[in-house]
C-alpha cells in the first residue's frame, strides 16, 4: 500500500506528484449542490457523518485524487464554545462578535468532545477511502479563527481583530491560547480515528506585520504542533499561511509543521529554497482553473517544472472557485498525470 501524498508530506520525491485541491469537495461540483440541498444547511451538512463522508468521497470518485480532505468547516470550534454560527447565502458566515468579558471566561473543558459527528466521518471516510487514497484532517489556526470570532464576519482586512489584539493584547492572547489548545484535542482525534495527517489553514495570517505574525501565528500553530505530538509523536502536519510572503521562510521551522502549503502568489524560485527543507503544496492560482486552455496548462507546466524534482503536492493557492467548470479540473488532472508519461 503507498499513499504517495502521505509519502510525500514526508519529504520522498514523487514523479509525477500526487494531487489533491483545497474545498475539492465543493459548490463547483452537480454531485456536491445535490447533497448540500438534501441536508438543508452547511453546517447540518458538517454534522452529518453520512452526509459529510458522502460529499468528500464525490471529488474522488470523479477524480481519482490522490488524497481527500474531511469535509467540515474551520468554524466548527467556535460553534462548540457557543458562538451563535450562521451561514447566510451570499454573505457567508456570521456570528455575534465575541467580547472581551467573554473571552475572559471562555472555558474550552470538555468541547473537542462535543464534535463527535466530526470524529464519526473521519471513521467513516478511513473504511470507504481506497487504501491508496491519504485522509487529510484539518483545523484552522487560531488567528484566522479569532478574526471571525471579533468580526462576527469576515472582513477584506480583518481590522477588527488586528486593531482588538493591539486594544487588548493580553485579552486576545487568552483568546488564542484556548484556541490552539482546543484545535489540538480536535486534531489529536482525527488522528486517533483515522486521519493520515492534518492541514492548520491560516487563511488571513499575510494581514499581519512582521511580529504579530510571529505572536498571532507562529507561536499558536507551534502550540498546536507541540500538542499533538506529545500523543502523536509521528504526526504529519502541514501549514498553510496563506499570504505569508516572505515569512514563509522561518514558518517551517518554528512551527514545527512537516509541510508548507503555498499560495499562488509565492514566486516559484522561492518555493525552490522552501523545498529544500522538506515538501511544499501548491500553488496554481485557482483562477487558472477557471480560465482553462492554454492558461491552465502553462500554469500547471511551470510548477511541474520548477517543483517537481522535489517533494511536491500538486494542489491549487487557495480553494477551488464556484465557477470552475468540471472539463477544465480534468484538463488539469490529466495534465499533471501525463507529464510522467
Amino acid at each position: 500500500m503507498t499513499r504517495k501524498v502521505l509519502n510525500v508530506l514526508k519529504g520522498e520525491t514523487v514523479f509525477p506528484p500526487p494531487i489533491w485541491m483545497m474545498r475539492q469537495a465543493g459548490r463547483y461540483l452537480p454531485e456536491y449542490r445535490q447533497t448540500r440541498q438534501q441536508a438543508g444547511s452547511f453546517l447540518d451538512l458538517c454534522y452529518n457523518p453520512e452526509l459529510a463522508t458522502e460529499v468528500t468521497l464525490q471529488p474522488i470518485r470523479r477524480y481519482g485524487f490522490d488524497a481527500a480532505i474531511l469535509f467540515s468547516d474551520i468554524l466548527v470550534i467556535p460553534h462548540v464554545l457557543g458562538r451563535d454560527l450562521r451561514f447566510e447565502e451570499g454573505r457567508g458566515p456570521l456570528m455575534t462578535p465575541v467580547t472581551v468579558d467573554e473571552i475572559k471566561d471562555l472555558d474550552i473543558t470538555g468541547k473537542a468532545a462535543k464534535l463527535s459527528a466530526v470524529y464519526e466521518t473521519v471513521s467513516r471516510l478511513r473504511e470507504q477511502l481506497p487504501n491508496e487514497t491519504t485522509l487529510l484532517g484539518f483545523c484552522g489556526a487560531p488567528w484566522t479563527v479569532a478574526t471571525y470570532m471579533i468580526a462576527g464576519h469576515g472582513t477584506p482586512d480583518q481590522a477588527p481583530a488586528r486593531l482588538f489584539a493591539y486594544q487588548h493584547r493580553d485579552v486576545f492572547v487568552k483568546l488564542l491560547t484556548d484556541l490552539a489548545d482546543i484545535s489540538a484535542e480536535y486534531l489529536i482525534e482525527q488522528l486517533n480515528c483515522g486521519a493520515d495527517a492534518v492541514q492548520i489553514f491560516d487563511s488571513w495570517s499575510g494581514v499581519l506585520d512582521e511580529d504579530c505574525f510571529e505572536d498571532f501565528c507562529i507561536k499558536p500553530v507551534a502550540r498546536i504542533v507541540k500538542k499533538v505530538r506529545e500523543t502523536h509523536p509521528d504526526a504529519v502536519i502541514i501549514g498553510f499561511p496563506k499570504g505569508a510572503g516572505m515569512l514563509y521562510r522561518d514558518y517551517r521551522a518554528k512551527t514545527g509543521v512537516n509541510a508548507l502549503g503555498l499560495d499562488w502568489s509565492v514566486p516559484l524560485t522561492f518555493a525552490q529554497e522552501l523545498q529544500q527543507q522538506g515538501a511544499v503544496q501548491g500553488n496554481l492560482d485557482p483562477l487558472r482553473v477557471v480560465a482553462g486552455g492554454k492558461a491552465l496548462d502553462e500554469g500547471v507546466d511551470v510548477i511541474l517544472e520548477k517543483l517537481g524534482q522535489g517533494p511536491l503536492i500538486f494542489n491549487l493557492g487557495h480553494g477551488i472557485t464556484p465557477q470552475a467548470p468540471l472539463e477544465n479540473v480534468a484538463q488539469m488532472v490529466n495534465r499533471i498525470r501525463q507529464a510522467g508519461a
